[in-house]
């Protein structure tokens, strides 16, 4: 039988069966029948892309630069805008703070604390972490910041509730353990025949067994989950006993590990190398340093028919437009010719405090002792979390975030003097680590954020998404309003991101309508 002659045609076609399109075109390349490279590299629409499309030629002045304030700039800068921004602070970022050694950190009524952290250690004051959802990562990869993983729930970390202390793994087996067998018991004996089918029962069961590691009677007596007294090497592990039911419902275990189930703490989680502020230095790179006015608080607003008069302490500025991303609390205080309106919705939001303290030590004996790589203890002391860094691994120095407080906490620590707040957090923290935890400190800072000018509260926290809410989405004559706290991402830079975009489209929208 003769061979049938095999065509260009037939060889393309049986290459792209067995290697794909990819190999097919670039065999085409090969045989001259396609370019072996594109005219263009080809960029695929990505979810946190984002243009206004159309050129602008107005002047915005942009009131703080916090990342609601960066992001505005940053985006109306790439429509054409030319921008100013005002940020009454010493530095750029607002509540995304990131202490060194050397850096200065002022509060309202009580002394300024100096930093004295070593070489390369440093203090997330403000946001320390990232959803991989958020928009917060499509900047981080606009702008070239590096990320790396946070470790946000670490079963090695430990949980302090009604004076005990367990590992997160131990409580988390336990309680789903017990739960686990209440269930499966009511189950077995019928107690749910009228929801669920025969077949959905067994199936239901089967589930239970394994969830929470229940016996053949259904009984739950604790297994490996919970992690050993003595770890299996050569010879078998040493099992700890688990709690008993009473104990672990009386000490409110659930609380306090449930809490990686919320969309916005699911693993993994995310923080920009060598520090969040990061994104900060990153934004005003690329909004250009010298239309960053630091040092420059705010007196007046006036919004007018052809544009907006901004007063601030060292002189004034007119621009076509504003957009206003000072946190509505520090902004309703601001003499302006909003309306009363404007001003009551402003007041409706209420500030939020929210405190923590950066402790450096001089070795790492969180790792070299209790084992844990990041992550964070939970309690229900009044310093309520441990955060133990997420980087780092196995070098000499670290810091660890020794309080992570907020409301009537926050407020608690916030009232007390710097040294004061150290000691306490050393006492409580004791109870967790032992006596090791209040040894080999080399330096703190702790940052009382309801204290701390020009920005007088860590977030806000609304009544109700009410009329309020709704009327400052939309600009009060000349005036746009951003920020986290006008999202339903409140206290996430996301948050101030989403808000930003928001206004500067309004914005841009309009002012490519009047031009």
């Amino acid at each position: 039988m003769e061979r049938a002659a095999l065509t260009r045609r037939g060889l393309l076609i049986g290459i792209g069966a067995a290697g794909g399109a990819g190999a097919m075109y670039a065999a085409m390349g090969a045989l001259g029948l396609a370019p072996s490279e594109q005219d263009k590299a080809f960029t695929p629409p990505r979810q946190g892309d984002f243009t206004l499309s159309g050129r602008g030629t107005a002047k915005v002045v942009i009131l703080g630069a916090g990342v609601a304030g960066l992001t505005a700039a940053y985006e109306l800068g790439k429509a054409g805008y030319d921008c100013t921004v005002l940020e009454a602070r010493e530095k750029a970022g607002g509540r995304n703070l990131t202490l060194r050694g050397g850096d200065r950190l002022p509060e309202l009524n009580g002394p300024a604390q100096q930093a004295a952290f070593g070489e390369g250690q440093y203090f997330n004051a403000g946001p320390g972490r990232i959803a991989p959802w958020m928009l917060t990562l499509d900047y981080c990869r606009e702008l070239g910041v590096p990320v790396e993983v946070f470790v946000n729930h670490n079963a090695s970390a430990y949980v302090h509730t009604g004076g005990r202390t367990v590992r997160v793994r131990a409580a988390r087996a336990d309680l789903y353990g017990y739960v686990a067998e209440l269930l499966a018991k009511a189950t077995d004996r019928g107690a749910l025949d009228r929801t669920v089918s025969a077949q959905d029962r067994e199936r239901l069961l089967d589930f239970l067994r394994r969830f929470g590691d229940l016996g053949p009677k259904l009984d739950y007596v604790g297994s490996a989950r919970r992690g050993f007294a003595t770890n299996p090497g050569i010879a078998p592990g040493t099992l700890d006993a688990p709690l008993s039911l009473t104990d672990v419902l009386a000490a409110g275990t659930g609380r306090l590990v449930l809490n990686d189930f919320g969309h916005d703490m699911a693993t993994p989680m995310f923080q920009p190398v060598g520090g969040m502020d990061a994104i900060v230095v990153k934004l005003v790179e690329a909004v250009g340093a010298d239309r960053v006015r630091t040092g420059a608080k705010v007196t007046g607003i006036t919004t007018l028919a052809d544009g907006v008069e901004i007063v601030w302490d060292g002189g004034s500025i007119k621009a076509d437009y504003c957009v206003a991303t000072l946190p509505p609390h520090v902004m309703a205080k601001i003499p302006h010719n909003l309306g009363a309106e404007v001003t009551a919705a402003l007041r409706t939001p209420v500030p939020v405090a929210a405190g923590k303290i950066g402790l450096e030590y001089d070795r790492r004996w969180w790792e070299t002792e209790d084992r844990i790589y990041g992550g964070v203890t939970e309690t229900d002391l009044d310093i309520t979390h441990i955060w133990y860094p997420s980087h780092g691994y196995h070098s000499g120095r670290g810091v660890l975030v020794g309080y992570y407080n907020t409301e009537r906490d926050a407020e608690l620590y916030g009232a007390l003097s710097p040294e004061d707040r150290r000691r306490r957090a050393l006492t409580q923290g004791k109870k967790i680590h032992g006596e090791k935890y209040r040894q080999g400190v080399l330096a703190d800072v702790s940052i009382a954020w309801h204290r701390q000018p020009h920005i007088e509260g860590a977030w806000v926290r609304w009544p109700s998404f009410d009329s309020s809410f709704t009327l400052l989405q939309r600009p009060a004559g000349r005036v746009y309003f951003a920020g986290d706290w006008l999202t339903q991402l409140v206290a996430w830079q996301a948050g101030a991101m989403e808000s930003a975009r928001a206004a500067v489209t309004q914005l841009h929208q309009r002012a490519v309508r009047s031009g």
